[in-house]
């Protein structure tokens, strides 16, 4: 098919644009450069620099790209800043998102695939999480999130969009030739590799008396290549849908740096901290859908095998994009 996809400079856009070439997709990458990077770009894709908030600029992108379905990543995503700056959250995640499904109506696309996040149900009232739980978010990101889902469900009753939400659990892992480099990382295991890599003196632990058996986070962590390969099934589904993306099984925070330090040889230490507020103490998928109604098998389930693929890029790329 032919795709439009935002957000592929970033982490998760880049390697989901880098599997969907190598199965056989176009692509028109659409990306502003603010987080992501212009060599995460496949070279195989058509790059296209603009913001979803020129609403002008994203109504010809999309014409120009003529595509039969898009892919959208492209949004903020840090929980802290969008409490310290929730109107960059709503005008960039809800109103962005406005622009590129207006886009997407006028040049008679019909598919659109949204990255979405277990942000949306705030503290889940059970475990694991599957899709029939209410969603309360807890911060703007969440609920920016939860507000295009919306969005996208009046798109499909009134203008016929058929549109997939994927809820992403803790993406995590890289391919062969692109990984995580954020401007602000944020995230545990590239955070924890830096201290391996000799970039930062020790890891920070948040919380050791949750009521899980080893007193920290657990966290359900999908590999990058299992999510972009949801994504590409996702083109298929029959209807509107919403799937979470986990493996269904939880590691802890402590479980996660012990792994990494087997795997890294580096004894990574750590500072502990006080547990940070309205963390959830476990947040593990429920993704029993996605199998059954997309037939969506994940390849890399294994920590170990996620965070390996981790090390090899983070090794291979020191200084992530900068070089």
């Amino acid at each position: 098919m032919r795709i439009f996809l935002t957000g592929g400079a970033g982490y998760i856009g880049s390697i989901c644009a880098e599997y969907l070439l190598d199965h056989g997709h176009e692509l028109v990458v659409f990306d502003n450069l603010t987080e992501g990077h212009r060599s995460a770009v496949d070279e195989r894709a058509r790059f296209v620099e603009g913001d979803l908030n020129d609403r002008g600029g994203i109504l010809a992108a999309v014409r120009d790209a003529a595509p039969e379905a898009v892919m959208h990543f492209a949004a903020n995503a840090l929980v802290a800043e969008s409490m310290r700056d929730p109107s960059k959250y709503f005008r960039n995640n809800v109103g962005g998102g406005v622009n590129l499904a207006d886009a997407a109506i006028a040049s008679g696309v019909k598919v659109f695939i949204f990255s979405s996040t277990c942000a949306t149900y705030g503290v889940p009232e059970r475990i694991p999480m599957d899709e029939s739980l209410p969603q309360h978010p807890i911060n703007p990101y969440g609920e920016s999130k939860l507000m295009f889902e919306r969005v996208l469900d009046w798109y499909d009753r009134l203008h016929g969009l058929r549109h997939v939400n994927l809820r992403y659990f803790n993406a995590a892992g890289a391919s062969g030739s692109f990984g995580e480099y954020h401007r602000i990382e944020t995230h545990l295991i590239p955070n924890v590799l830096r201290v391996a890599l000799g970039q930062s003196p020790h890891a920070e632990l948040y919380g050791t008396a949750h009521p899980t058996p080893d007193g920290t986070c657990i966290r359900d962590f999908i590999h990058i290549i299992d999510l972009a390969q949801a994504h590409e099934l996702a083109l298929r589904a029959p209807c509107s849908a919403s799937y979470n993306i986990g493996t269904g099984t939880g590691y802890s925070v402590k479980q996660v740096i012990e792994a990494a330090r087997r795997i890294t040889g580096h004894p990574i230490p750590v500072v502990e901290k006080p547990a940070r507020p309205g963390d959830p103490p476990r947040l593990v998928a429920a993704a029993d859908k996605l199998r059954r109604e997309l037939g969506w098998h994940p390849k890399f389930d294994a920590l170990g095998d996620i965070i390996a693929s981790a090390w090899r890029w983070h090794q291979a790329h020191p200084n992530g994009y900068a070089d």
